[in-house]
């Protein structure tokens, strides 16, 4: 049977996560062993990030129906809890969404948590 060297497979290995590294500073985008290590761990902080991502939009879509409450006289909490008892069943990206667009219908949402207070 004859050798198998393995030259082909880790040279496209290599480049691979070369081609990763691609734009990093210093060693880090040619050398194979530091570039390596760098995109592990850019991989890692990708990961998390998109799990941070959602949060960091709720506590957006939050302090902007926040915002406009506080304009309509009620509070967060108040508002939220009144058009659950409404029956509005809006999310908060669409509640902000309305909020900056259609400062009408927003008021009208409030009209409505407050009454079913």
């Amino acid at each position: 049977m004859a050798r198998v060297k393995g030259a082909m497979m880790t040279r496209k290995r290599r480049k691979k996560i070369i081609k990763l590294a691609k734009g990093y500073w210093g060693n880090k985008k040619n050398h194979f062993k530091v570039a390596n290590q760098q995109v592990m761990k850019s991989l890692r902080y990708a990961y998390v990030g998109r799990k941070l991502k959602k949060r960091d939009f709720r506590r957006l879509w939050i302090s902007r129906i926040n915002a406009a409450c506080k304009l309509n006289d009620i509070n967060y909490s108040r508002f939220m809890n009144g058009l659950k008892k409404a029956g509005i069943e809006l999310n908060r990206k669409m509640l902000s969404e309305i909020a900056i667009s259609d400062a009408a219908a927003f008021t009208a949402l409030v009209e409505k948590a407050k009454a079913a207070l």
